[in-house]
């Protein structure tokens, strides 16, 4: 099964490697970003809201970078992600260095969140509509599943190295992953035709336009449908702890081990990347059986949220971050089921901009979580931050349910109605 002379195991083939080459790249940073920006002279609520500008830039811009992948292509949106992420990530790197001050850093996190406003929807939305174009009989749980795996691998090998050049200097893995994003965009370049999608001319004078037709759009097929809309506001509400939880056990757990040593954090990150791995690989067994999509989702929200409240809990290294790797390898396999679930509810002429809305949800939780839950540090103290965090998970569990209720066909793995209209 071939479309435009580029094959189904091709079309994977190359997913996987964007995956890998980009989780990779961003990777390095991504043990030891608190320590580096605590180093740079931010206390934990500093942190925090250096952070949040990250991800309220993803929230003002998931729509208008959509917009770009549905009209002017997946891969010029790719493109697009990398070159803004490697100019983006040496100017936080030297804001940190030169110990430019929170504004400076908070506006370079902000031009991170653009570049990945570029890359969310784009490649996910690339990979179904060209597999769908070859006339592809393979699920999307499948692929989202081996991707997570690469995902976890990639993870493992690039928090593993940052955190050994991070020993080093904590400046260093910020230029590591610089460089690696150069063969990142070779491979967008020579590797990615859109297949499967229409482009649509797009004048700069229209943007406005389209913008507003697309958030239309959104509002249908998303926030109207009441499947998908339970679906990314369960993913809102998971959201609030998971962003803060991702920054925040730098700190956590190195004062729990009573030792700021950046290669253990390089290790935790590690573990994390091979927890989420073996979630991905768990996903083809557990779909195997049977279960419904609701119920995968269910079990794994509440076995997670318990692992993280207790993780705060006990404040004891040893235990504390085991249930922390718990609870993201439960996440590695919730992933790709989710996706595969909204996936198979929109439209193909809007999907990376609904991938983009769904994404957006997830990070005006973060932002919300980000921000509110290191007030809690600052005031209380992390493990009570993370008490708080994980108890108000339990709220994605009623949105999980109303889907359940919504979506019998799409539960069981078959296609919504509204899938592949135009």
């Amino acid at each position: 099964m071939t479309a435009g002379g580029v094959s189904e195991r091709g079309i994977v083939r190359t997913y996987l490697a964007v995956t890998s080459l980009t989780t990779l790249a961003q990777s390095l940073i991504w043990g030891v970003n608190t320590l580096f920006l605590m180093h740079a002279g931010l206390d934990i609520l500093g942190v925090m809201v250096a952070n949040a500008a990250f991800t309220v830039a993803q929230v003002l811009f998931e729509v208008p970078t959509g917009v770009v992948a549905d009209t002017w292509g997946r891969r010029t949106s790719y493109l697009l992600s990398v070159s803004i992420i490697m100019v983006a990530t040496l100017l936080y790197m030297w804001a940190g260095v030169s110990r430019a001050g929170i504004l400076a850093l908070c506006l370079a996190s902000a031009l991170l969140g653009l570049g990945f406003t570029f890359y969310t929807g784009a490649v996910d939305a690339w990979m179904v509509d060209a597999l769908r174009a070859t006339g592809s009989t393979l699920r999307t749980e499948t692929v989202f599943a081996r991707a997570a795996v690469v995902f976890g691998v990639s993870m493992v090998v690039g928090t593993t190295a940052g955190g050994v050049l991070g020993q080093v200097g904590l400046w260093l893995p910020y230029v590591g992953r610089a460089v690696l994003l150069v063969p990142a965009l070779v491979l967008g370049l020579v590797s990615m035709p859109d297949l499967g999608f229409e482009r649509r001319q797009l004048r700069w004078s229209g943007v406005g336009a389209e913008v507003r037709r697309v958030a239309s759009v959104g509002v249908l097929y998303g926030v109207r449908t009441p499947l998908v809309r339970s679906l990314m506001l369960a993913g809102c509400v998971q959201g609030v702890f998971g962003m803060y939880g991702f920054y925040s056990w730098q700190r956590y757990f190195l004062d729990l081990l009573g030792r700021d040593a950046v290669w253990v954090a390089g290790i935790i990150a590690a573990t994390i990347g091979l927890a989420g791995a073996a979630g991905g690989a768990l996903v083809r067994p557990v779909m195997a059986h049977g279960p419904r999509r609701s119920s995968v989702l269910l079990w794994t929200a509440g076995a997670g949220t318990a692992c993280i409240v207790a993780a705060g809990l006990v404040r004891a290294f040893w235990v504390a971050v085991p249930l922390y790797v718990l609870a993201c390898l439960l996440d590695g396999i919730a992933g790709p089921v989710r996706m595969a679930w909204l996936n198979a509810c929109i439209p193909s002429r809007e999907r990376a901009t609904l991938i983009s809305l769904n994404s957006l949800f997830g990070e005006a939780g973060g932002t919300v979580g980000q921000l509110g839950l290191g007030v809690v540090s600052r005031a209380v103290s992390i493990p009570a931050a993370w008490v708080v965090g994980g108890a108000l998970e339990t709220m994605a569990l009623p949105f999980i349910g109303m889907a359940r209720r919504r979506g019998a066909v799409s539960d069981a793995g078959g296609q919504c109605e509204v899938a592949g209209s135009p």
